[in-house]
């Protein structure tokens, strides 16, 4: 059964591919021969269980096309990776930047799965060495992974955020100079900006904090900040659309009014922007 308002139905992505990309996007596919604005980012800029998320929304506000690059769980390893994607996002009049998540890239710690970011292959040898006593083959995901390593030692497991949270800085400096023109860096979550260097397991994009966000601004056209209100928390996962196996993992996204809101900040840093369609 799917859930959707009472609904019945499945919620089609219309999944695609774009250039030489071996990622399936959501669809349908974009017309990337005019005009267009890209955006990247992780599960909520895909819009998992969201028949209309805000990619979609603001092509219907902009009347150009939103090509949709975002991917459930993806790191900034994803697009590094992926040369085709990468050229045609940077090809974009305007490019929509998610700020994702710390703990799903390639690090010296750790490998994650080059296109499945949150997909945990191999600890390195200075992982293996900071942890003796843990057995790396026994992970497939990289929070259960981070989780156990925090249960057994707070110390060392700081070493590991510590690692994560400068690569992040590295990598996502990188990808800003490879998109060239305008980018606007968008925070979208159901909490603020975290001020502090607070490690726990929670709170997505996971590890990410203010100075960390402060040390990319100057490569930014504009950072938009889109804290998801009290009311849309409360409509909880109404509107949304999944099946009763997916309950619990729509009730840990945010829901299409929270989608309506990053439209709304949008809108307006691209207003602001010298010309939205180039």
């Amino acid at each position: 059964m799917s859930v959707h308002g009472g609904g019945q139905r499945a919620l089609e992505y219309y999944p695609c591919r774009y250039g030489e990309s071996r990622i399936l996007f959501r669809g349908p596919r974009r017309q990337l021969d005019g005009d267009y604005i890209a955006f990247l980012g992780g599960t909520e800029t895909y819009g998992r269980f969201i028949e209309t998320p805000f990619p979609a929304m603001l092509e219907k506000h902009l009347n150009v096309s939103c090509a949709n690059f975002g991917v459930v769980n993806a790191g900034v390893d994803l697009y590094l990776n992926d040369p085709s994607t990468l050229e045609l996002a940077s090809n974009a009049n305007i490019k929509v930047l998610q700020i994702m998540g710390a703990q799903n890239m390639s690090n010296r710690f750790y490998t994650v799965h080059p296109r499945r970011n949150d997909r945990f292959l191999k600890a390195s040898d200075r992982l293996e060495a900071l942890y003796p006593e843990v057995d790396f083959t026994e992970f497939h995901f990289v929070r259960h992974m981070l989780g156990h390593l925090a249960e057994i030692s707070e110390e060392r497991y700081q070493k590991v955020v510590e690692e994560l949270r400068m690569a992040w800085i590295a990598r996502m400096k990188n990808l800003l100079t490879l998109l060239r023109g305008p980018v606007i860096l968008l925070w979208f979550a159901n909490h603020d900006v975290p001020e502090g260097q607070d490690a726990r397991m929670s709170g997505d994009p996971l590890f990410v904090t203010r100075n960390m966000v402060e040390a990319i601004r100057p490569r930014v056209a504009g950072v938009i900040e889109v804290v998801a209100s009290e009311r849309a928390l409360n409509e909880a996962t109404k509107g949304m659309v999944y099946s009763e196996f997916d309950a619990c993992a729509a009730a840990e996204l945010m829901g299409p009014l929270a989608h309506e809101e990053a439209t709304e900040a949008l809108l307006k840093a691209m207003s602001e922007l010298p010309n939205p369609k180039g």
